[in-house]
């Protein structure tokens, strides 16, 4: 199915600003649909605007929905009785005068086309399901004659005004709980949930009646200062949503201004009891400080591990015993550079360049061989899972010192690692300048530890590792590919 910015790119001839303002709608109409307890389709004129193009859809979740199938990426053709045509070419509200049947369910439907400096950018259909539409009651009412409104907003296009953003995850929607208010600020309606939500706020009394910034000022008995300007704010000035609290009770409210055709009638108010949600949020964030602190631990313990093995390398006279614990440091080094990055900022991946870059000014460092030699990254590793990081860290640190011990040997020269991503698998070549492979060198019957570590762990890995000499005979090239699913 095509997206909505496909289908106008390819069919429309609409200005950028014509099409933020219909991409600000789409983020925010679903409070019309449900409202309306209707489907919603936005169709817009192309380039020969005998042809209109369905580039968005919604569904109520207020009750069912009056289309089966999506129609994103469908055309409609000029038909004078067709309502998009209609009311495209009236610049008005259309309205069928009997219900249409879909799949034998009885649809009423209507038309708002959206106008801004006298042009329609767009027409936003309505598809109500007659057959399920709730019973008549003072809610299915209430959300009517707000929906009402909101359509005479998007026709003049007021709705969505500038900066009323929702944020998905949190937002109050109309089933959380609505509040009607007049254009001075008193409660004409609250829903159930609403007056649920200011029940639990200390409220003992109806909502219906009272000014709604004075009650809720009232049930705030420990102000902060953002929550004194909630008078303002709650007559529609300044923000759009802000969060109310006690100490066991959080609410966030929506505040959303009305406009008719004469001018400013009110707010419509969405509240949302948060405690839970806020109360998780600190769970996680408590539990996200922990596993910081811990990596941070183990890094610490990691370095003091390689110290001790430092200092006791100093006091061995064996140049082999001293070779192994100076390799065991590094390899401790390198697992404790993995847990100093998650230590800073935890997460179910790692940006490895920054690992990388460490781990080989690191092996500079430890594999100095009295000649300058120098280490170049050339490429980016991307982001690593954090089980995949530790494991890899170690092989390119074993890699890095390979080359530069047994591929530079004690001769100047530079180490390129190519690290790339491609078709979810990770792939890093490393490679030297120096000598090239003996012309009997296997893998398989290899001595050296530190390449018995890397085939251990890219094995473990589910990769592949390879070491040859190069194409050009002259140095080798490590190369190791491993799946980052």
């Amino acid at each position: 199915m095509l997206s909505m910015a496909e289908v106008i790119a390819e069919h429309t001839a609409l200005t950028p600003g014509d099409v933020a303002w219909l991409e600000h709608l789409v983020a925010e109409w679903h409070l019309l649909a449900d409202l309306a307890f209707s489907d919603l389709i936005l169709w817009v004129p192309d380039v020969d605007d005998n042809v209109f193009w369905a580039c968005a859809q919604v569904r109520p979740t207020t009750g069912p929905t009056a289309l089966e199938d999506d129609v994103v990426g469908e055309d409609v053709h000029y038909d004078p009785e067709h309502l998009v045509t209609e009311a495209y070419l009236s610049h008005e509200v259309a309205r069928t005068s009997d219900n249409q049947l879909n799949a034998g369910i009885p649809v009423d439907v209507h038309a708002i086309p959206v106008v801004i400096g006298g042009r329609v950018i767009g027409v936003v259909e309505a598809h109500t399901n007659r057959l399920g539409i709730r019973a008549p009651g003072a809610l299915e009412d209430a959300y009517l004659e707000a929906a009402e409104v909101l359509s005479g907003m998007v026709h003049r296009a007021e709705f969505p005004t500038t900066g009323d953003k929702s944020v998905p995850w949190v937002s109050p929607r109309v089933g959380d709980g609505m509040i009607r208010t007049d254009a001075d600020g008193v409660v004409t309606f609250a829903s159930p949930n609403a007056v649920s939500a200011y029940r639990r706020l200390g409220l003992h009394t109806d909502l219906e009646g009272e000014n709604l910034a004075a009650v809720t000022m009232s049930l705030l008995r420990n102000r902060a200062p953002v929550e004194m300007a909630l008078p303002t704010v709650l007559r529609g000035r300044g923000l759009r949503e802000v969060e109310v609290e006690t100490p066991d009770v959080q609410l966030r409210l929506r505040i959303i201004n009305l406009n008719d055709a004469g001018g400013p009638c009110g707010q419509l108010v969405l509240c949302r009891d948060t405690t839970e949600l806020r109360s998780r949020e600190r769970q996680l964030v408590t539990k996200d400080a922990t596993i910081r602190e811990i990596h941070h631990r183990v890094k610490n313990n990691l370095q003091t591990v390689a110290a001790l093995l430092r200092l006791q390398a100093r006091r061995i006279s064996s140049p082999e015993a001293t070779d192994a614990l100076t390799d065991a440091m590094k390899r401790v080094g390198a697992i404790a550079v993995v847990h100093e990055i998650l230590s800073q900022a935890f997460d179910t991946s790692v940006k490895f360049d920054d690992v990388a870059d460490r781990l080989l000014r690191m092996v500079v460092d430890v594999a100095a061989t009295g000649e300058p030699v120098h280490l170049r990254r050339e490429g980016t590793f991307g982001y690593v899972p954090a089980d995949v990081a530790t494991s890899l860290s170690l092989v390119l640190t074993e890699l890095c010192q390979n080359a530069i011990e047994h591929g530079l040997g004690q001769q100047p020269g530079v180490v390129w690692v190519k690290p790339r991503q491609t078709d979810g698998r990770l792939v890093v070549e490393v490679t030297n300048e120096g000598a090239p492979l003996p012309p009997d060198f296997s893998l398989s019957t290899t001595n050296s530890l530190g390449l018995s570590i890397v085939t251990t762990l890219v094995d473990d890995l589910a990769g592949d590792f390879s070491l040859s000499t190069s194409d050009t005979g002259v140095g080798t090239v490590a190369r190791v590919s491993i799946p980052l699913a």
